[in-house]
């Protein structure tokens, strides 16, 4: 079967985009690991797969994980998806495009290169949250932004071991058996901060995670005082913002603003195994 799609990044969380409007793509698990595989395939954190919602008669954005696993959102992929959907409906573009996501309908908004999207109002955050790991007690901070996230707050991003204790507190079994996205957040003044992303499913630090600068701004503002907007430096050294509103304990209006670029298209052949030799 060959396979057209486009390859797009956002601020260096890269993605495979996909055209199944029509309803005849089957991909398996193993397909779309193979797929995102960057010695074997396109190479991609994830892959985003554009359908035809027949109940709502909407675009639905289906994301995967670079492992083959779906989530139910992705920041960064919703922005990328966001310009390519735009791509698709050539003569019709507008400066702001609505779809739906397993976490709920997503508008977005354009302005340049840069692309905004709504994210979903995350419930209520659980700070100061002690936990045990093999180096000692840590203090973490869970919240939900689409997909669970634990926020770490360290003196500096640059010391932290991202793999080894991403992972550790990524399968802790406090957070089973979804288990979270792991956070290590550094405050660098009152309206910014640098933020490096464990992220599950990839299983590995990424160079950027929407959904975990969305978590890192709010939970800062709520732990530290930090203000929206909130500008956060992601380790690919672009810079996304994170909008917001509080009410209470409560946040609404969140909204998550960066780049999101087109790559390149291409055509592969998906074969029926995937398993490398």
């Amino acid at each position: 079967m060959k396979l057209h799609f486009t390859k797009m990044t956002g601020a260096g969380n890269d993605f495979i985009l996909v055209d199944d409007r029509d309803g005849r793509l089957q991909l398996r698990p193993d397909q779309i690991a193979r797929l995102c595989d960057r010695h074997f395939g396109i190479g991609a954190d994830g892959m985003l797969v554009a359908e035809t919602d027949g109940e709502e008669d909407r675009i639905r954005m289906r994301y995967y994980n670079s492992d083959g696993g779906e989530a139910s959102l992705c920041g960064n992929g919703a922005r990328c998806f966001a310009r390519f959907l735009r791509s698709l409906w050539k003569g019709k573009e507008s400066d702001r495009v609505s779809f739906l996501t397993g976490a709920g309908p997503v508008e977005a908004w354009f302005a340049g290169e840069e692309v905004s999207i709504s994210m979903p109002d995350p419930g209520a955050a659980r700070l100061r949250q002690p936990v045990a790991t093999r180096h000692g007690p840590r203090e973490v901070q869970w919240i939900h932004t689409g997909v669970p996230h634990l926020v770490v707050f360290v003196q500096s991003v640059e010391g932290i071991d991202v793999e080894e204790l991403g992972r550790e507190l990524r399968w802790l079994p406090d957070f089973a058996p979804e288990g979270a996205n792991v956070d290590f957040v550094e405050l660098l003044g009152s309206d910014r901060s640098a933020v490096r992303t464990y992220e599950r499913g990839v299983e590995a630090e990424t160079l950027a995670c929407g959904t975990g600068v969305t978590a890192s701004a709010l939970v800062a503002h709520l732990a530290k005082g930090l203000s929206s907007p909130v500008s956060v430096l992601v380790r690919s050294g672009d810079c996304l913002r994170v909008l917001f509103e509080r009410s209470g304990d409560r946040f609404h209006g969140v909204r998550l603003q960066g780049p999101a670029t087109m790559v390149f298209t291409g055509e592969t052949e998906v074969g029926e195994s995937t398993t490398p030799a």
